[in-house]
Parts: C-alpha cells; sequence; structure tokens
C-alpha cells in the first residue's frame, strides 16, 4: 500500500517503516468531537503500558483537527503517542473505511452508548466529517495482520486483545 509510505507522523515517520521495526496499532477516529473518540483514547492510554510491552507501537489517524486533538491526547495522557492528520481521508479510504448509514450513525446501540459515554466525556460539536466511520488495524511489516472495523461509532475495540500475539 504506497499510502503507509506516503503518510507521515508528526515526528516525520511513515507507517511502512514503523511497522518494519515493530508491530504498530493503527488506531482511526472519527472526529474531535465524538464521545467515543475521547472514549477510545481513555481505553487506548489505560491499554498503553500493555499494548508497548509487547513490542507494539500505536499510530493515531485523525482527520485534522489538531487543536482539538492535542487537548484530547493532554487529557488522557498521550500527547508521546504517534500521530498522522489526514485531512483528505486518504489512509481511511486505503484501508477501506467508509462514512456511516444512518444506522451506522444514529442507531438505538450508538443512541443508547451516547447516553452512558456523554456525560463522562461531554458531548462537543463535530469538528471533522462526522459520518466517517473508524477503525483498527494491527500492521507488521506493512502487512495488516489483524483488524477490527466498527460496525456502528458506537462499537468498542479491545486494543489488548488485537495486539495479542497470533497463536500458532
Amino acid at each position: 500500500m504506497p499510502v503507509l509510505e506516503r503518510s507521515l507522523t508528526q515526528a516525520g515517520y511513515s507507517i511502512a517503516d514503523l511497522s518494519s521495526a515493530s508491530p504498530v496499532l493503527v488506531v482511526f477516529l472519527r472526529h474531535g468531537g465524538c464521545i467515543f473518540c475521547r472514549e477510545a483514547l481513555r481505553d487506548i492510554a489505560r491499554s498503553r503500558h500493555s499494548i508497548e510491552q509487547r513490542g507494539t507501537r500505536i499510530v493515531l489517524v485523525h482527520m485534522g483537527e489538531s487543536e482539538i486533538i492535542e487537548r484530547a491526547l493532554r487529557k488522557y495522557k498521550l500527547s508521546l503517542i504517534d500521530r498522522i492528520c489526514d485531512p483528505m481521508q486518504e489512509l481511511y479510504r486505503a484501508f477501506g473505511l467508509n462514512r456511516g448509514t444512518l444506522l451506522q450513525l444514529f442507531g438505538w446501540k450508538v443512541l443508547w452508548r451516547s447516553m452512558l459515554v456523554g456525560p463522562l466525556h461531554g458531548f462537543h460539536p463535530k469538528t471533522a466529517d462526522a459520518s466517517q466511520m473508524p477503525g483498527v488495524f494491527l500492521i507488521e511489516r506493512s502487512t495488516i495482520i489483524r483488524r477490527f472495523r466498527h460496525r456502528t461509532a458506537a462499537d468498542r475495540p479491545d486494543y489488548r486483545m488485537l495486539c495479542d500475539p497470533i497463536a500458532g
């Protein structure tokens, strides 16, 4: 995937470069105002030590609302995490992450979880393409080893499990 070589983190490294040195957990966020993205950042912060102990590096992909993302990263003590700004959503498309349907974005599960999660993380206005679906990919040597494609905006992946060594 040529996009793995072109898309650079804030430190100037490509996913291709990083994945040649160690597995990389690439986490695609929706938008900075999304309560489920804030929940994801909290979950990543809680799992970070375990993930990094397994030798996996975490890279966040966002759509360009850098100030909002930076504020959230500081809040969850993730300021040193690698991140890629993808305002044209080129990486999202390359990984097959589409815009959500009405049901994926506003279905009963999403509405129910937003009532549970919203008060914990605060309700914020959308700051980018609110219809973009998130996803998580474990990449090693530029090859996708594992993937989690959200069926709804409210899905909650187990980041540690995605980084578990492959049995066999």
